[in-house]
């Protein structure tokens, strides 16, 4: 089916990582000239940006507002007017931390690089579309933010913000620039992909699965579909402020074993 997607330009932050490098390909497959956004995985990047025409890979720390703000400039002065950006980029802590262990200073981070950074990367998004008149938003959260995560109540707590109330308010403020733009939102659910790597071991996967329709864990190409018919008008064109939960039916994690 047609996307619409040919010749636009679309940023990836966190274009680098598992569900970041499949939103590229998937953009890339339909016609799209990614930039491909890196932060500290500059060579993987590259070389991701080298295996498709018209991609290019800009890195950015995105808790940095200046150096946000730079990218979507360096975007612009070499690809074009970015047209459609996918919030890809987060951290998902690996320990298990319950809230009264856990050290301010982790929460802090943990906010700064999954709410704090979304919020930079939408405010430069919207500087451009302000510019152009048009433009599409992705945000990626996570069924963290639906549901909670024991020992992870920082990232919860980012993942929810980023999916509720600054989505919400986003699909309001861009219908002020731009009349048809759109901001909308995936969850991802569990999913295979080098953050959760060494996590999903096959007795997880059975104890997490228990609370799902479908009893298997996402793949990220899975999570960059979802992403990629959002970013379409014409597959979504009359959808904003939406969220989609790609989780196999998750209704919530088990709380005891």
């Amino acid at each position: 089916m047609e996307t619409g997607l040919a010749g636009k330009v679309v940023l990836v932050t966190g274009g680098a990582g598992g569900i970041g490098s499949a939103c590229v390909r998937a953009f890339a497959a339909e016609g799209a000239r990614v930039v491909v956004h890196y932060n500290t995985s500059r060579e993987r990047a590259e070389s991701l940006a080298a295996e498709l025409p018209d991609a290019i890979a800009l890195g950015a720390d995105l808790t940095d507002e200046a150096q946000v703000d730079s990218l979507f400039t360096r975007a612009r002065e070499r690809s074009g007017p970015v047209e459609v950006c996918a919030a890809v980029a987060g951290v998902w802590p690996r320990a298990d931390e319950p809230v009264w262990e856990l050290p301010l200073d982790r929460f802090e981070g943990t906010l700064r690089a999954n709410l704090t950074a979304t919020f930079l990367t939408a405010r430069a998004f919207l500087r451009e579309v302000e510019r152009t008149g048009h433009g599409n938003l992705v945000l990626v959260g996570s069924t963290a933010g639906r549901f909670g995560e024991a020992g992870h109540a920082d990232y919860a707590a980012a993942k929810a913000a980023i999916q509720v109330g600054l989505l919400l308010s986003l699909k309001n403020e861009i219908v002020r620039i731009a009349p048809g733009g759109r901001v909308n939102a995936v969850a991802p659910g569990w999913t295979y992909s080098p953050m959760t790597r060494g996590e999903l071991d096959p007795a997880l996967v059975e104890r997490i699965s228990r609370t799902m329709a479908l009893r298997k864990v996402a793949v990220t190409e899975d999570i960059a579909r979802a992403v990629v018919v959002l970013a379409s008008d014409e597959l979504s064109g009359h959808v904003t402020g939406e969220l989609v939960t790609v989780a196999g039916g998750m209704e919530g994690r088990t709380i005891h074993s």
